[in-house]
Formats: structure tokens, C-alpha cells, sequence
């Protein structure tokens, strides 16, 4: 994001009238654009709202921005001379064509954050920087030439890349696959997005976990899917409750994430495990197992995913190094019948010819080399400590106002808070003193529950977000 340059001379209010100027003639901005409020520029720049006033003054004096009461301050609907009739209607386009945009609160999260170091994410659920394998990464690019072809690789994914993780699933997960049955994608909401756009039609039902990730992905309503809740207790979803759903709405598919569940950490029993994937056999409903979080086990005992424990070949099982190497490598990868890897590979080409060989080969190198175990190890530690940090700060300084329960693996603490609050007021509020979270409506949760995740921030901000998100509750 742009800021006004406090090194030059001309006033701050200047370059920001000279920038929306910019931004006008370029067309980034056509008439009728709405420009930020006063008070939300002015935090965005990092300067006095004073100083955002005296900008919108000078542009209305102009005759570039025009301020209506109970509408804000928008671009003219006539600049320069030209008429609205000359540029296209791109508010009408932007809010057209079937893909939905982020929830209002995931955006305004993000908005918050966005080239803001100041403010403590609680909210993310990114690896911080430090817990990266970059040392590793480093190293193996000292190493090893890159001799690959640098030009359309196979839209299955790198060959050798598919075949370090047939050993890496078998040795970490208990998975038993071949290359073939692998597409590489570009973490694991591509594979998401390929299954609910390519498997599945408009009007088909669906059951996600209550509360559950999918709910945060518009995604699925923009597949025009219809959406049914499975409850999530402490030991996970009921199987009872899958066969329910299917015979009230014959559901097509089921989308869970059995180990370390995002958001409420949960673990599905082993017992559940069987007789959900027996119920899902007899009835023939494919089992979409999303598993991002199984390698962060502090104790190093991984539970095993239900693709482990598939002898009918029901599960559609999606991985990623996101959550347990580097995010910004976008690696993950599916397991499924060669007949479906196949239909999502054609239509994975029509998307984007492939994904780049470039993080494919590191990470290929990355799995196959000795040093992934060390890495796994350090981060399971890390993850470890910064867990109790956020156990004892939750302690100490909210007591008795949240109940929680820490998995013992994951990234994120789900909470309850023990009275009636408003999620958008709170976030709001907890914005307002320097802190971000995702409320738990986000993930389809009824109002008063909150995630709270430790992996982004640095230690020492983990108490300080807590005491920050104590105040803004005090508010409510």
C-alpha cells in the first residue's frame, strides 16, 4: 500500500491529494469509485485524520471527489470533462459474475492487517517467519543444481516431487499411494476449489462440520451448493449424524478435517473414524479429508488420517506444506482414483498449464532430503511453546470470562466466551487496541466463540494480544 513520504518536502496532505489524483487519471478509481472514511485513510496512511480532511478538501474544491451525507466521499461521476457514459460500469461488473467475494469480517480482517506490523495477528493462520525452513531451503539451493525443464511441466505435478511424497505419506501419515494417484496443487484450497467446481453441481448437498473452515470459503456458495451442518463435539463429528443427512437430503459428499479440526482442535475417535468410513462406503459418499495440521502433534504421535485407514477407496485426501513448512511455496497435493486425478489435472490445465517447477523443485528437495525430519521436530517445539504461552496468558489475564481447551497439536485455541457478546463490535474494538482474531461466526459458530491462533506472532506479542483483546471485551 502507498504512504505519504514524511522525507519530502511537499505537506503530507499534498501527496495524498497528488495520489488519488494519480489514481483518478489512471482510471484505478472511475466516478462514482467510494473512497475510504476520513478516519479509516487516515489509520491506513499512518497519519492525522486532520490531514485526510484537508486532502478530501482540496479534491472537492477541485471537483474530483464529491462528499453526499450518509453516502461518503466518492469519486465525481464527471472529472476532467468526461462523461460517466465513457468509462464502464465496473461497480456493476465487480458485483456481478458467480464467484463471491470474502466474508465482510475475513475482509475487514484483513484489512487490518494489511501492511500494518504494529498490530498483534492473532488471527492468521500462517506459520511465522521464524518457524520457516529457510536455514534448510537455503542450503539445498547451495547444493543442488536446478537442471529441470523450464517449460510446461506434467498439470499432474512434478514427477519426482509426486514420487518424494508417495514416501514422505507413508512414512509421516501411514498412507499407501502411487505417483498416479497424486496431483500436485497450489495448496489446499485449489484442491477445494477443483472438487467443488469439477465433482460436484449446483443444487447438490453437502455436509460440512459445525463450525468449520468451510464456512470461511465462499467457495462452496459459489459452487451453489447446498451446505448441512455435522456438530463437531470434543471427539468430533457423530457418524449418525453423516447417515441422518443423507437420508433427509440425500447429501453427494462430505468435507471434514478429522485431525487438529480447524477451528475447535478437535480429534475424531478412533472408534468414529470406522464407523464413519463403514457408513460411507455402504451409502457410497465420497469423504473429502482436508489434513494440514496431523505433522504438528507436539508429542510426535500423528494421528492417523482416514485415508490411512480406506480400504474402499472413498476418501479424497488433501495435504499441504502450508501449515508445516512455508506457505509462500503454495504446495499441496491430493490423493484420489486415477479416474478423478485425471479429470482434475484436464481441468487444473485450462486453469493455469500448471503450477511453476520452481517451488516444486524445492520442495521436492525439501521432502527427500534428511534434513525434513529436524525441521518437523523444531517446528513441533516451537508450536509446543507457543501454545503454553497463550494457555498461561488466557489464564492470567481472562480467567474466567473465556473456557478453552488446547489440542495438543494445531495452530489455534478455539474459545467460548462466557457471555453474550457482538462479533463485529468486539473485532472492532480489539482492532481499535492493536489486536486481530476471527470470530467464530466466521466459521459458522453462533455468536460468542473466537479462534485465537499462536503460530504468526512473535512470543513476546502473545500476552500483549491477549491483554489487548481482555480490554476491548471490557467494552462490550
Amino acid at each position: 500500500m502507498w504512504r505519504p513520504d514524511r522525507a519530502d518536502k511537499t505537506p503530507l496532505y499534498q501527496q495524498i491529494v497528488d495520489h488519488i489524483e494519480r489514481r483518478i487519471s489512471y482510471a484505478e478509481l472511475p466516478p462514482g469509485s467510494a473512497l475510504p472514511s476520513e478516519r479509516k485513510l487516515a489509520e491506513q496512511l499512518g497519519v492525522n485524520r486532520s490531514t485526510v480532511i484537508q486532502a478530501y478538501e482540496e479534491l472537492r474544491a477541485s471537483g474530483l471527489v464529491e462528499s453526499i451525507v450518509g453516502s461518503g466521499t466518492r469519486v465525481s461521476r464527471t472529472k476532467w470533462g468526461i462523461a460517466p457514459s465513457h468509462t464502464p460500469n465496473w461497480r456493476q461488473y465487480t458485483e456481478g459474475g458467480t464467484f463471491l467475494p470474502n466474508l465482510p469480517l475475513m475482509r475487514r480482517i484483513r484489512e487490518a492487517t494489511s501492511n500494518n506490523s504494529s498490530i498483534i495477528n492473532l488471527a492468521s493462520g500462517e506459520l511465522s517467519s521464524d518457524l520457516f525452513p529457510n536455514d534448510i531451503v537455503h542450503s539445498l539451493l547451495r547444493e543442488q543444481n536446478f537442471n529441470e525443464h523450464l517449460g510446461y511441466d506434467d498439470p499432474q505435478g512434478f514427477h519426482p516431487l509426486r514420487k518424494s511424497l508417495v514416501s514422505s505419506l507413508k512414512q509421516y501419515n501411514g498412507i499407501h499411494t502411487t505417483e498416479s494417484s497424486i496431483l500436485i496443487t497450489s495448496g489446499s484450497q485449489q484442491s477445494l476449489y477443483l472438487i467443488t467446481q469439477c465433482l460436484l453441481s449446483p443444487g447438490d448437498a453437502v455436509a460440512v462440520e459445525d463450525p468449520s473452515y468451510c464456512y470461511s470459503l465462499p467457495m462452496f456458495q459459489s459452487a451453489g451448493l447446498r451446505i448441512f451442518r455435522l456438530p463437531v463435539h470434543h471427539d468430533g463429528i457423530e457418524p449418525d449424524d453423516m447417515i441422518r443427512l443423507y437420508r433427509q437430503h440425500r447429501i453427494r459428499m462430505v468435507f471434514l478435517n478429522p485431525n487438529y479440526q480447524n477451528p475447535t482442535g478437535a480429534i475424531l475417535s478412533e472408534s468414529k473414524r470406522k464407523r464413519l468410513l463403514e457408513a460411507a462406503a455402504l451409502l457410497r459418499i465420497p469423504i473429502v479429508e482436508d489434513d494440514p495440521f496431523s505433522l504438528t502433534a507436539f508429542s510426535g504421535a500423528v494421528p492417523p488420517p482416514l485415508k490411512a485407514m480406506d480400504t474402499d477407496g472413498i476418501v479424497l485426501y488433501i495435504g499441504s506444506l502450508s501449515k508445516i513448512a512455508a506457505s509462500g511455496l503454495r504446495i499441496g497435493w491430493m490423493i484420489a482414483p486415477q479416474s478423478v486425478i485425471g479429470r482434475l489435472s484436464d481441468a487444473r490445465q485450462q486453469m493455469d498449464f500448471g503450477l511453476s517447477i520452481i517451488p516444486q523443485w524445492v520442495a521436492e528437495q525439501l521432502l527427500a532430503s534428511g534434513r525434513f525430519d529436524d525441521h518437523i521436530a523444531r517446528l513441533r517445539r516451537a508450536l509446543d511453546q507457543r501454545q503454553e504461552i497463550m494457555v498461561q496468558s488466557l489464564s492470567d489475564i481472562l480467567q474466567n470470562k473465556v473456557a478453552f481447551s488446547p489440542p495438543q497439536g494445531g495452530l489455534n485455541i478455539w474459545c467460548k466466551i462466557n457471555r453474550p457478546v457482538d462479533d463485529s463490535k468486539l473485532l472492532e474494538e480489539s482492532i481499535r487496541r492493536g489486536v486481530v482474531f476471527v470470530p467464530g461466526s466466521v466459521y459458522g459458530s453462533e455468536p460468542g466463540f473466537i479462534r485465537f491462533s499462536y503460530a504468526k506472532p512473535r512470543l513476546e506479542d502473545i500476552p500483549a494480544g491477549i491483554a489487548a483483546f481482555n480490554q476491548a471485551l471490557g467494552m462490550m
